[in-house]
C-alpha cells in the first residue's frame, strides 16, 4: 500500500508552548526570543509522532526543530526517573564534522536544562549523547553498551556497522525517533545504502520509529520525503519558506566581459574581491575547484602583501581532515577575514556568521547556488547577502539564469538511483550476518525502501546467486559469502570472518587514486612516465583524446591499472581541458531555462532598447549585464542563428579537419550521452579519425568528411540505449565504474585481514575479473550495475531520451547552418581543450580577436 504525502502548514507558537515541559519551556525562551518558523511547522509534528520531511534554508534552525520534542520528551521522561538504558533517538548525519557538531549542539542544551533543574531542586536522570562514527575508539564504544546513550549521533557508515553489533541491537529495539540531516546531500548511492539501513533498522524495532528528515533547498519534495520514509509509509512535508529575500548580484571584472580574463581584468577582479573582504566581516568565496582556491588565495596575498597575514583561509577536499577542522574552528571564531573554498562548505557544517558569499563562475544548479549564498545569513533572520563573479559570456548568461531560479525559488530536480545493485549486494550480505532469513521477508524489507520498491525477483536472485557463489569465481579471489537453501528458502552468512569483511569493506565511496601517465610512442620516449592525473579526469577521457600536461600536448591511447598510456608530440588541438573532472555538471533543469531564456530573447532582438529592459527584468540583473548578454545573442544571431530549446542548432565548418558543432543546450550528462551516440554514428559511417568534445551548452564531433545528414538521422529515441551500450563496452570508463562496483558489492575487499589493498591494486584484481566475468555472463548483475551508473548517474540517458524523443515528433527542430568558422556561441565549446596551452592574458586577446573576426565576418568585409 502507497504511504500519503502531504503538505502543512504552520502551528501556532501557543501550541507548541503548551507542549513543552515548564522547565523546557523556561529554558528555550532564555534563550530565543520565540520560535523560528521551521520550529512553527515541525515541532508539534514531530511532538505528535507523525513521519516529517522539514525542508528550509541554510541556518533556519533545522536540527533544534527535531530535537526540541524529543529534548522535551527525555526530560520529561528523566524527571520522573522513567529513563530507560536504551536509545530512545538516533540522529544520523553524511558528514563526520556535522556529526562533531550536533554533539556540542545536543549536550549544551541538556547540560544548561539540567543546571535550571538542580536551581529548582529537581532530580534529573542523566540524559546521555553518544558520539559514534568510524573514529570513535573501541573503550568509548565498550562504553556505550554499559551506559547506552539516550541519543545516538552516527553517519550511514556506523549505524550499518551497529546492526551488525548483536548486544548493541538489543538496546535499539524500542527506538523511538529517527532522525536523518542533510538529506539533500544523500541523493546518490551513499542515500540509496541508508535507505535500506532505515528499512533493517525499523524491521528489528517492536514498533516503527517516528522518521524526522531535515533537507536544505531541495526538489521534488514528495519524491525526496518517499526517499526518507520508504514506499509504504505517510509522510508530512513542512516545505517552509522563510521569508529571506536573497540579495544576490551579478558582476564581472573590466569594462566588457571579452575582456574579463586580460591582466587588467584580473587586477580589477582582485580589487573587487578585497573591497568586499575589507567591507564585511567575514567572506566566503566558493570556486569550482581545488587549484582555483588556491589561486585565488595566493593572488589575494601577493597582490595586497601583509595586509592579510594570517586572516585568509582554504577549504577543499584534498586538505587534511584537522586541516579543514581548524580552518572551521577559526571561522566559527571569527579569527578569519575569508574563506576560499571549492564546494566543502557547502554543507551545514556549523562555521559560525558569514556576512556575504561570493560564487566565483557557475556553481551549475540553482538548489547549489542557494546552499552556497545561504552560508551568508546563517544567523536566523538574516537575508543572505551574495555576489555572482563571471568571466566570460556564457557564464554569464548561465549565471543570470541561476540568479533569476534562486530569486523566484525555481529549484532544480534530484535524481534519487534506483535499484542499484551493488549496495544491494553489500545489504543483503549484512542482512545475513545477522540472523538467518527467510527469503521472502528479506525481498519484503528491501522493496520497503524507496530505492528498491520497483526491484524485480530476477535482479534480487541474480545478487543472491553471486553473494552465494553460483558464478565460480574462485580462481578470481571471489568466494561465496552467503548460503542460500532453495528448498527452504533460507539466507544465512558464510564463512567465520563474515562480520570483520562486512565491517571493514563497508560503504559507497570508492578508493581513488592517482594515475601515471606513460608515454608509448614515440619508440624513443616509451615508457617515460610525465606525471599524474586524478582518477575522475581519465574516467572523463575517450580513446583519442588530447589533453595538456605539464604544458605539453599528448593523445590519451588505454589505460592499465592505474597507468594511462598515451601518445607524445602531438600537434592536434587538446579537446578536453585539465579542470574537466572538478567541474560539476549543469542541471538539467538549469539548462532547460537557459534554452527557454534564449527563445525569449531572440524574439524581442529587433528592438534593442526593449530587449536590453526584457533581460534587465527578467534575470533581475543591472543594465551593464543586461547589455553584455544582448551583445552576446546579436553577434550570434548575425552570423549564424540562435539556438534555444525548441532549435537544436547544428553548425558545420572546417579547421583543419570538418566541425559539426551541436548547440545542444541539456547539461554535460546529457550532452555526455547524445556526443557518444552521434559520434557513434560518425565511426559507424567510416568517418575517420572521430574527435568528440562536450560541455553544458552542446558537443561537437571532429572528423575527415562528415555527412551530417547520415548521422543526425542515425541517432533516436528508440536506438539510443543499444547505441550507448554498445559504445561504453569497450571504454575504460565502463571499465573503471566497474572497479567501483565491484568493491561497493564486495567482490573486491579493500581490506582483508588487516592488510589495505591500495586503489592501483584494485584497479589491476578488477580488471582480471571484469574480463572473466564477461567470458561467463554479459548479464552478470554487478557489470548491469557498472553499466547502469555509468548511462544513468554519470550520464542521463533518459533526459537524453526525452531530448530525442521530441526532436522525434518535431518539437525540437534540428537545423543544420554552414559557417565560415567557429561561431559566437560556439567558441567555448571547440576551444575549451587548448585554454590549458595559453595564458590567461593571451586568452583574452584571441577572445578579442575572434570577436573582431565575427564582426568583420558579420559586416561582409572579410572574404573567407
Amino acid at each position: 500500500m502507497k504511504g500519503n504525502i502531504e503538505f502543512v502548514k504552520e502551528n501556532d507558537g501557543k501550541e507548541i508552548e503548551r507542549i513543552l515541559h515548564p522547565l523546557v519551556r523556561e529554558w528555550f525562551f532564555s534563550k530565543f526570543e520565540d520560535f523560528s518558523l521551521t520550529q512553527l511547522y515541525g515541532v508539534k509534528r514531530i511532538n505528535d509522532r507523525r513521519n516529517i520531511l522539514v525542508s528550509a534554508a541554510t541556518g533556519g534552525t533545522k536540527t533544534l526543530t527535531a530535537f526540541l520534542s524529543i529534548l522535551n520528551y527525555l526530560v520529561t521522561l528523566s524527571l520522573k526517573n522513567e529513563l530507560e538504558n536504551k536509545v530512545y533517538a538516533v540522529y544520523c548525519s553524511p558528514l563526520k564534522a556535522l556529526s562533531n557538531d550536533v554533539a556540542v549542539n545536543l549536550i549544551s542544551p541538556l547540560r544548561e536544562i539540567s543546571g535550571l533543574a538542580e536551581k529548582k531542586n529537581l532530580k534529573m536522570q542523566e540524559i546521555r549523547v553518544g558520539l559514534r562514527t568510524g573514529d570513535t575508539e573501541t573503550k568509548e564504544r565498550v562504553k556505550m553498551l554499559k551506559k547506552v546513550p539516550h541519543i545516538l549521533v552516527t553517519t550511514p557508515e556506523t549505524l550499518a556497522i551497529v546492526l551488525t553489533s548483536r548486544k548493541f541491537v538489543e538496546h535499539l529495539e524500542k527506538l523511538e525517533y529517527l532522525v536523518v540531516d542533510e538529506v539533500h546531500a544523500l541523493t546518490n548511492k551513499r542515500g540509496v545504502y541508508l535507505s535500506l539501513t532505515l528499512e533493517r533498522l525499523s524491521a528489528m524495532c517492536l514498533f516503527e520509529p517516528v522518521r524526522i528528515g531535515l533537507s536544505a533547498t531541495i526538489s521534488p519534495l514528495e519524491e525526496i520525503a518517499k526517499f526518507l520514509v520508504g514506499s509504504e509509509r505517510d509522510c508530512l512535508i513542512a516545505d517552509v519558506k522563510l521569508v529571506k529575500g536573497i540579495d544576490i548580484s551579478l558582476n564581472f571584472p573590466g569594462e566588457n566581459i571579452l575582456e574579463a580574463e586580460s591582466s587588467e581584468s584580473q587586477k580589477e577582479l582582485y580589487k573587487i574581491l578585497d573591497g568586499i573582504v575589507e567591507k564585511y566581516r567575514t567572506t566566503l568565496i566558493f570556486t569550482n575547484t581545488r587549484n582555483a582556491a588556491e589561486r585565488v588565495i595566493h593572488h589575494l596575498e601577493s597582490r595586497f602583501r601583509g595586509k592579510y597575514q594570517g586572516l585568509l583561509g582554504a577549504h577543499h577536499s584534498s586538505m587534511s581532515k584537522d586541516k579543514r577542522f581548524e580552518i572551521e574552528e577559526r571561522l566559527r571564531k571569527g579569527e578569519l577575514k575569508a574563506v576560499i573554498s571549492s564546494t566543502s562548505l557547502e554543507l551545514g557544517i556549523d562555521i559560525g556568521s558569514i556576512d556575504f558569499v561570493v560564487l566565483l563562475k557557475s556553481p551549475k544548479s540553482v538548489a547549489r547556488a542557494l546552499q552556497r549564498i545561504g552560508r551568508a545569513g546563517h544567523k536566523l533572520h538574516d537575508n543572505p547577502k551574495g555576489m555572482f563573479i563571471v568571466l566570460d559570456r556564457d557564464d554569464l548568461v548561465e549565471c543570470g539564469v541561476l540568479m533569476k531560479g534562486m530569486v523566484e525559488k525555481k529549484i532544480d530536480g534530484a535524481d534519487i538511483p534506483k535499484n542499484a545493485l551493488d549496495v544491494l549486494a553489500q545489504q543483503i550480505y549484512g542482512m545475513a550476518i545477522t540472523k538467518v532469513w527467510n527469503v521472502d521477508e528479506m525481498l519484503r524489507i528491501i522493496r520497503k525502501s524507496y530505492c528498491y520498491e520497483s526491484l524485480t525477483k530476477e535482479d534480487f536472485f541474480s545478487v543472491v546467486s553471486y553473494l552465494a557463489g553460483d558464478y565460480a569465481l574462485e580462481h578470481r579471489h571471489v568466494y561465496a559469502k552467503i548460503w542460500y537453501d532453495l528448498e527452504k528458502g533460507e539466507i544465512g552468512k558464510k564463512g567465520k570472518l563474515a562480520r570483520v569483511i562486512y565491517m571493514t569493506n563497508l560503504g559507497t565511496i570508492p578508493s581513488e587514486s592517482f594515475i601515471r601517465v606513460v608515454v608509448s610512442s614515440p619508440e624513443e620516449r616509451k615508457g617515460l612516465e610525465i606525471g599524474k592525473i586524478d582518477e575522475g579526469f581519465l574516467e572523463r577521457m575517450k580513446r583519442g583524446d588530447v589533453f595538456v600536461l605539464g604544458g605539453q600536448k599528448y593523445q590519451y591511447l588505454y589505460s592499465r591499472g592505474m597507468k594511462a598510456y598515451v601518445k607524445a608530440d602531438i600537434s592536434k588541438n587538446p579537446t578536453i581541458p585539465s579542470w574537466f573532472s572538478e567541474m560539476l555538471p549543469l542541471s538539467f533543469d538549469s539548462a532547460v531555462e537557459v534554452g527557454k531564456f534564449r527563445k525569449f530573447v531572440s524574439e524581442r532582438m529587433k528592438d534593442k532598447k526593449d530587449c536590453v529592459d526584457f533581460i534587465k527584468t527578467y534575470l533581475y540583473c543591472d543594465g551593464n549585464v543586461a547589455l553584455e548578454i544582448y551583445e552576446y545573442f546579436d553577434e550570434q544571431r548575425k552570423f549564424s542563428k540562435i539556438p534555444d530549446c525548441e532549435r537544436l542548432l547544428v553548425e558545420k565548418f572546417k579547421e583543419e579537419k570538418e566541425y559539426l558543432v551541436f548547440h545542444s543546450v541539456y547539461g554535460r550528462r546529457v550532452n555526455d550521452a547524445l556526443s557518444r551516440a552521434y559520434g557513434y554514428a560518425a565511426a559507424r559511417i567510416r568517418t575517420r579519425d572521430v574527435e568528440v568534445g562536450i560541455s553544458d551548452n552542446g558537443f561537437f564531433i571532429a572528423g575527415e568528411k562528415l555527412d551530417e545528414k547520415k548521422i543526425i538521422d542515425f541517432v533516436n529515441s528508440k536506438n539510443i540505449l543499444e547505441i550507448l551500450k554498445e559504445s561504453i563496452e569497450r571504454s575504460d570508463i565502463l571499465k573503471r565504474r566497474f572497479r567501483h562496483c565491484a568493491g561497493r558489492s564486495l567482490m573486491i575487499l579493500r581490506n582483508y585481514k588487516g592488510r589495505e589493498k591500495s586503489a592501483g591494486r584494485q584497479q589491476v584484481h578488477s580488471e582480471f575479473l571484469y574480463s572473466s566475468v564477461k567470458k561467463i555472463s554479459n548479464e552478470f548483475c554487478i557489470l548491469r550495475e557498472a553499466r547502469r551508473e555509468v548511462m544513468e548517474d554519470l550520464m542521463d540517458i533518459e533526459n537524453a531520451k526525452k531530448v530525442l524523443k521530441l526532436i522525434d515528433l518535431n518539437k525540437i527542430k534540428v537545423e543544420v547552418v554552414r559557417t565560415p568558422l567557429v561561431s559566437p556561441f560556439g567558441l567555448g565549446l571547440v576551444t575549451q581543450g587548448r585554454t590549458d596551452l595559453i595564458k590567461m592574458e593571451d586568452k583574452a586577446k584571441f577572445l578579442k580577436r575572434m570577436h573582431e573576426l565575427h564582426l568583420k565576418i558579420i559586416e561582409g568585409k572579410k572574404d573567407i
